[in-house]
């Protein structure tokens, strides 16, 4: 019977195969000398893990045919948002991009105030540049405008 966790664990185990698909190009190195394909292989091993456990003990929750799907609107937003954060990210640059994106996502999905928005998701955007730019030496798109 199709459960919300198998399914759940089901696109976990999807999920982890596309990373070994993609990480089959990069060397794995070992322990003490870890490739670039290390991290993302032993994450990938973690979630086939955690999804054949959720294959294996879902039964008991609800089934699928039972979920109602009332916040299809949400979900439509979010993955609009993330394609053009994707989309956006090199033209725009980092800080814009993630301002313009969590701004949407808090005025228009969670309908908050335009004021507490703005100052949120231009104090978030500014706090991750500084953080990874900064801090942490990350180098982040800054945009056709150099912002």
């Amino acid at each position: 019977m199709l459960t919300t966790d198998r399914v759940a664990g089901a696109a976990l185990v999807l999920v982890a195969l596309v990373v070994f698909w993609e990480s089959r190009r990069l060397p794995l190195g070992g322990f003490r000398n870890p490739g670039p394909a290390y991290m993302p292989v032993v994450l990938a091993a973690a979630l086939v893990g955690f999804g054949a456990l959720l294959i294996a003990l879902g039964g008991k929750t609800s089934s699928l045919a039972s979920v109602g799907w009332t916040e299809w609107r949400h979900a439509v937003a979010i993955f609009i948002v993330c394609a053009f954060a994707a989309l956006a990210l090199e033209r725009l640059g980092f800080r814009a991009t993630i301002a313009l994106s969590l701004a949407f996502l808090l005025r228009v999905v969670e309908r908050r105030g335009s004021v507490f928005s703005a100052a949120l998701s231009i104090a978030f955007a500014a706090g991750a540049f500084f953080l990874f730019d900064t801090l942490l030496r990350v180098p982040l798109p800054r945009g056709s405008l150099g912002f």
